[in-house]
């Protein structure tokens, strides 16, 4: 299915800080992008660079000390951050759906899958159980898991970490939701169930018109699956565009050195390559460019706030100073 031009998602200026004893943590500053109907979007960089807060922001999850302190969130045409619990609560695991990086977050220890899965579809809709548990049975399935009608019977203390992942993400495709926000799923999966629910998602995407947020810094799962990414470093989107642009010509330093960093980009017999340096603190973050104590080509401008511009190919824009130039 084409994506519609008007995006369902739309994310502008959004900045998350946590309150605490020590400081206050930017964890999401300044952030804007958009997602459209059928589209699949990757958020990727290192970890503590704000990724999972960006979705856990849009999905109206970050508990005291932390809150959403600026910015707006437009889904389908919805201010987000303007509803009340009851009405997110609606919407979650309806509309909108997020599958966990741990498995264990969505699932309830003390109860059977077939009631968790029955229970997360009809409290959205009148479902008879039946209907409900052939609908779970079906969702087991799609996402590989053998023998579905006895794992439907089971408890999660009795799967895999992997199977575990398999039902979380199972639940997560129940209502067929408009938005899905992926936060790493497949890091527990092998191979070949990796490819599996890869192939899944992005179906699902293109025959229901579903957009995708899939939240990584695994490159070469997005390199396959996404249809644009955004690179965080230290709380901001720092390069934004096409996949193929920003793999095949990143324009900000940092994207560089994370392509750089694949092993498989790394000569034979050569050392691998890195970035230099560590991610700074969320709590020390002062005025300039976050990645500039990093950066080889950062000069006494990088002192100052990099605004978002575009620059290089259509639809990619890049917050530095110094970019790089076309290969």
């Amino acid at each position: 299915m084409t994506p519609a031009a008007d995006p369902l998602l739309d994310v502008e200026g959004l900045c998350t800080r946590f309150f605490t004893k020590a400081g206050v943590v930017k964890a999401v500053q300044d952030v804007s992008f958009s997602v459209r109907r059928g589209e699949v979007l990757g958020l990727v960089g290192e970890s503590g660079s704000g990724k999972s807060m960006t979705g856990y922001s849009i999905m109206g999850l970050i508990d005291p000390p932390g809150r959403m302190v600026a910015g707006r969130i437009l889904f389908d045409g919805r201010e987000l951050s303007s509803l009340s619990p009851e009405a997110m609560r609606r919407l979650r695991g309806n509309r909108i759906a997020m599958i966990f990086q741990d498995p264990m977050m969505t699932l309830n220890p003390v109860l059977r899958i077939d009631a968790q899965m029955v229970e997360t579809i009809r409290a959205h809709g009148r479902v008879s159980h039946s209907a409900a548990l052939e609908r779970s049975r079906e969702a087991l399935v799609k996402v590989g898991i053998p023998s579905p009608d006895e794992r439907l019977k089971g408890y999660p203390h009795q799967f895999s970490g992997g199977m575990r992942q398999r039902v979380a993400i199972a639940i997560a495709l129940l209502n067929e939701p408009a938005l899905i926000i992926a936060d790493e799923p497949t890091t527990a999966l092998d191979v070949t169930i990796q490819g599996q629910i890869l192939f899944e998602m992005q179906k699902l995407s293109r025959e229901t018109g579903a957009a995708l947020i899939w939240i990584t810094h695994d490159l070469s799962v997005i390199a396959g699956l996404a249809d644009r990414i955004c690179v965080m470093y230290a709380g901001r989107i720092v390069e934004e565009g096409t996949t193929a642009d920003v793999l095949t010509a990143p324009r900000h330093p940092y994207t560089r050195g994370l392509l750089d960093s694949v092993p498989a980009n790394t000569p034979p017999r050569e050392r691998l390559r890195q970035i230099p340096g560590m991610t700074p603190s969320l709590l020390e973050i002062g005025p300039g460019c976050a990645f500039r104590s990093r950066c080889p080509r950062a000069q006494d401008d990088c002192e100052h706030d990099p605004e978002m511009r575009p620059y290089g190919a259509a639809g990619q824009a890049i917050r530095c100073f110094h970019p790089l130039e076309a290969p």
